[in-house]
């Protein structure tokens, strides 16, 4: 198992969800973290957590990934001693409505492919130098299994995916003969605030993807994450897609219809 202990690792999008999972177990591992997101004060608050139990090191940044302005001030910026980073997981990302492209929302679409497109690329292209200069590094990307199978008004969404799973293959050509390595965490249904904002604060709707079944949770999305960056530094985890069990095929989920009101 590759050592962890000491390394610089940064989170886009820590402040909930997969990203302070993630957070959550690197710090069991001894990892120093630098820790992005927009909403810093809940960032802080989940930091000093962390920091009281794990006693690591952890420095964050309040970063909104869409603009590259802010992503190349912050990063270029960071104080020596956090500029080494080992491991970048990209976390940043979310969902915005779910219409018919015909009757989609222009300002939807523009948050989506901003957040989970662009701004994977800015943070990518701002981090990866210097990895590549130390000889050094581990990308990480959290895309989806919306990345490899459309489903029904998920269109912009499922677009935005399956460029995060065409730009981490293009980048691990890219860094062939490197000693970089890229992978991505391709996850089902998982339970996170994710819903919450795909329908726009609606907590009810929200619901509703994983009515009668179990979901992946953010726990399980980390350990994968947290497996592929401690395998020894030959093995490339290229790709994991993982499901609940209730669920087959992006658009087929078995459900427990007693338990659905």
């Amino acid at each position: 198992m590759y050592s962890l202990k000491n390394k610089i690792v940064f989170i886009t999008g820590a402040s909930s969800g997969i990203g302070a999972a993630c957070a959550h177990q690197f710090a069991q591992q001894g990892a120093h973290l630098l820790l992005a997101a927009r909403r810093i004060e809940q960032l802080e608050d989940y930091a000093q957590k962390l920091r009281s139990s794990f006693h690591v090191r952890i420095h964050t940044l309040k970063l909104d990934v869409r603009k590259v302005s802010e992503v190349e001030t912050a990063l270029n910026g960071l104080p020596q001693e956090w500029k080494n980073i080992s491991i970048l997981v990209n976390n940043a990302g979310l969902a915005r409505g779910m219409e018919p492209l015909f009757e989609g929302h222009i300002d939807d679409w523009e948050e989506m492919i901003d957040t989970n497109v662009k701004g994977l690329l800015y943070v990518s292209r701002t981090v990866i130098p210097g990895m590549i200069e130390r000889g050094e590094g581990h990308i990480i990307n959290i895309g989806s299994a919306a990345g490899h199978w459309v489903y029904p008004k998920g269109n912009v969404y499922c677009a935005t995916k399956y460029a995060v799973a065409a730009l981490t293959e293009g980048l691990r050509m890219d860094l062939l003969g490197t000693p970089l390595r890229v992978s991505t965490i391709d996850p089902g249904l998982v339970e996170t605030e994710f819903s919450v904002v795909r329908f726009h604060g609606d907590t009810q709707r929200a619901k509703t993807p994983y009515a009668g079944m179990t979901p992946l949770s953010a726990d399980d999305i980390a350990d994968a994450v947290l497996y592929s960056a401690t395998r020894p530094p030959h093995v490339n985890i290229q790709e994991i897609i993982l499901m609940p069990t209730a669920q087959a095929a992006i658009s087929l989920v078995h459900r427990k219809q007693t338990e659905i009101q």
